[in-house]
């Protein structure tokens, strides 16, 4: 990896590592909603401009079916209930469910007819991924906020089955389009919703969770899909997919540093199972996708931009 790349991938980790940090900070004294509303907004307003310099808004708007698909099971849903989970769960919990992510991927492409032959690995990695999750909820959590580990599942659908309407219909749109149009799409809907359901705050809140939102836009949004495109360009697609077994330790670092949570010994084994099961359910693809690449790399030596699809990959693969 070159430098450059190692900067990119170092910086992704911890803007992709910390949203749940700040999102524990911001629902303390705001909505869920308010918070998703927020966070969409912002991230919006700074890069519409981006897309509609580079003309991508209207060939992404042209599929809005698919488009608005992708808005809801990626964005619209998870967002509220990931936000509305961490109102019950360590932050550092909610990043280590979330890695769960490529093992629901294999359900959801077996569901939409497109199943892969898995491997005696790949179901070691099912198992390892599934005994991860029952340390962390039976064991570190004693069961004992099962509503917020239900909302963490509905997020954990929600990111697997967003990558992959994304490479079945909508793999040759351009990546920055997809995710402003889909970032000003959820702020549209959020601003009923949050009048409608009394979300809107009645007071000014404090400038910790003003800030937490403004990170979130910013850093954990806008920013960080720049970087992933940069990443993606650096080093390409399936290189990228390893940070997402960076973002559960940033998180569990960020939760126990700032907000002072626990780590106990089943948060580690938790975290270990996790990520080795996500690594193995993942391997198997990454190596055939990386075979590829290199067979497309020798015959041709044209760099191009990323799709939406392969930018998708890089935060979660499935």
């Amino acid at each position: 990896m070159t430098r450059r790349g190692l900067i990119l991938f170092v910086a992704l980790g911890i803007a992709w590592g910390i949203p749940y940090l700040f999102i524990k900070v911001a629902v303390s004294e705001l909505d869920p909603g308010m918070v998703v509303l927020g966070r969409s907004a912002l991230a919006a307003v700074l890069l519409l401009p981006l897309a509609f310099f580079r003309r991508e808004v209207w060939s992404v708007v042209r599929r809005w079916k698919p488009m608005l698909a992708y808005t809801i099971v990626e964005i619209i849903l998870p967002w509220y209930f990931l936000s509305s989970a961490e109102q019950h769960l360590p932050s550092s919990t909610a990043g280590l469910l979330l890695a769960t992510v490529p093992l629901a991927g294999v359900a959801i492409a077996f569901l939409m007819g497109r199943p892969e032959r898995l491997s005696r690995v790949n179901w070691l990695g099912i198992a390892l991924g599934m005994l991860g999750v029952a340390a962390l909820v039976g064991l570190d959590m004693a069961g004992s906020d099962l509503i917020a580990v239900a909302q963490m599942a509905v997020v954990v659908v929600g990111y697997a089955l967003g990558p992959a309407i994304l490479s079945r219909w909508m793999s040759d749109l351009p990546g920055v389009g997809v995710v402003a149009v889909s970032l000003a799409a959820t702020a549209v809907v959020y601003v009923p919703f949050v009048l409608f359901t009394g979300g809107w705050p009645t007071e000014v809140p404090s400038a910790a969770v003003i800030v937490s939102v403004i990170v979130l836009a910013v850093v954990c949004s806008a920013l960080a899909f720049l970087l992933m495109v940069g990443l993606i360009a650096e080093i390409g697609p399936v290189k990228a997919t390893t940070i997402t077994y960076v973002n559960p330790a940033v998180a569990i670092i960020a939760g126990v540093v700032v907000l002072g949570e626990r780590v106990t010994i089943w948060t580690i084994v938790g975290f270990l199972l996790v990520l080795a099961g996500s690594y193995l359910v993942t391997r198997k693809r990454q190596d055939a996708v990386a075979a590829e690449g290199a067979e497309a790399a020798a015959a041709e030596q044209t760099v191009v931009e990323p799709t939406s699809a392969e930018q998708a990959g890089a935060e979660r693969p499935t």
